[in-house]
Order: C-alpha cells, then structure tokens, then sequence
C-alpha cells in the first residue's frame, strides 16, 4: 500500500479554554482529493494552519513525506512541498502574472561578477507560460495586471504558482467561492488535473457539490473532533449536513 503524504497523528490545538482541535488523526495519500467538511467553528482552518506553519500544535504529531516535521513559519512548510492556497490568494494585483508567479522568488541577471542584479522578466515570462500551458490554463495576455483577472484566472494563477514550485501538498479553501458557475467547472478542472499529475489536494469547502464533484474521500469535524471519514461515493449530501451538524458521529458510536 502506498505510503500517505500526510499523518496527523492525535492532534491537539487549545486556544485558552478553548480546545479548537481535539485529538485528530488523518492520513492523506498521493494523488488523491480529499475534501475537509465541517460547520463555522468545527476546527478545520486551526487543523489546516497547523499543518501549513501558521499554528503550532499544542499536542500530537504531523509527518509529511515520511519524516516527522515542525513547521515553526508558514514558509518552513512551502519550502518542504506544502502550498496552501487561501480564499485572499496572496496575490499582488498590481503585477502581472509572470510577476505573480514568482513572487518572492524572482529570477534575475546578474552583471559584472554579481555586482549588479536585474529581474528576467523573459525567463519569468516563458517558464510562466510553460507552467500555465501544462495545466492547460489560457489568458489573453500574461502581461496584463492581476487585478484586471476575473476571480477564476486569479484561482489559476494562484494554482499555477503552486504547481511551478513543485508542490507536494495543495491545500485549498473554499477555492470555487464567490465564482460564477463556469469559472467554478474551470477550478473543479485544475483540481483533477492536479490529482492526475499525482498532488494530493485537500479541499475546505461548503459546497457539498463540489465535493461530489472532485474528492475521493473526505474527513467531517464538528466541534473540534474528527466525526466521520470515509469514501465519498459511500455517503450522501443528506448525511454529510447530519454529521456537520452533530447529529452523526462514528467516532463516538465507535467508542461506546
């Protein structure tokens, strides 16, 4: 059996009184979509941000890749293979879409021994081209700003910076929010061609469609605790909002 990308073994994060994540385990394989349902509160951002640097967990264990790993900042994680793609982007909407993409790491020239370094926009142009091409994302023009980008090529550009910088890990929230239906398909798209090219993706969403859609299996939190996963084609939308709302819970059938 392959080995998963991911185990979180009996994770713990306390915020005060407030046990925000309470004792979860969770495995997640390659090359599969993994959706992460819960209520408002249930826990699944604190869960992801632990997993992504953003939170340091209080109990339990995360390794990634096979090796036991703490990530004290959020760019330990990136540089270890983890991508998280929040509902903001992170993208600069007054740059272009090369500029985007290598955010942060621009390549440049250098002259005179080093002495003097300059951006290579056309490296940053063609490679991210070569990038977009391979996920089969299309823009008129990758010279023009990001803000000028409907919501769905900014989801785009977000994903293909990811994948450029070879990630091992997408972790998307609510990535088909605020997008009109086409645009939603066209997201859906990229995360099937992400699953095909072997990225395990986990999907925060409330859209129980989209779910249905894309994952392959899916994990439910509701107040903190893990209270169901299993294969999405053996459940039904009817059940998932049962166990959103606490009125299922294997786990606790299980320890009874």
């Amino acid at each position: 059996m392959t080995d998963p990308v991911l185990s979180i073994r009996n994770l713990t994060r306390r915020f005060g009184g407030l046990t925000a994540v309470n004792g979860v385990s969770w495995d997640v394989y390659p090359g599969e979509v993994v959706a992460l349902l819960g209520d408002n509160g249930a826990g699944k951002s604190t869960l992801i941000k632990c997993v992504s640097g953003v939170h340091q967990p209080d109990e339990g264990e995360i390794y990634f890749r096979g090796k036991r790993s703490v990530f004290a900042r959020p760019i330990d994680a990136r540089r270890e293979g983890i991508e998280t793609i929040y509902q903001d982007l992170a993208l600069a909407n007054n740059l272009d879409v090369p500029a985007n993409i290598f955010l942060g790491r621009e390549a440049k020239r250098s002259y005179f021994g080093g002495l003097i370094k300059t951006l290579d926009e056309k490296t940053m142009l063609r490679e991210a081209a070569a990038g977009l091409e391979a996920l089969d994302i299309q823009f008129p023009s990758l010279t023009q700003p990001i803000e000028s980008l409907s919501g769905g090529q900014r989801q785009a550009v977000a994903i293909a910076r990811a994948v450029y910088w070879q990630a091992r890990l997408m972790i998307m929230d609510e990535p088909t929010n605020n997008l009109g239906v086409p645009e939603q398909q066209k997201v859906l798209e990229l995360i099937r061609k992400l699953r095909d090219q072997g990225v395990p993706v986990i999907l925060i969403t409330h859209t129980l469609p989209d779910v249905f859609a894309v994952s392959d299996r899916l994990m439910v939190m509701h107040r903190g605790r893990k209270v169901t996963e299993k294969r999405t084609a053996e459940t039904n939308a009817q059940e998932l909002v049962q166990y959103m709302v606490g009125a299922l819970d294997d786990t606790a059938s299980a320890a009874a």
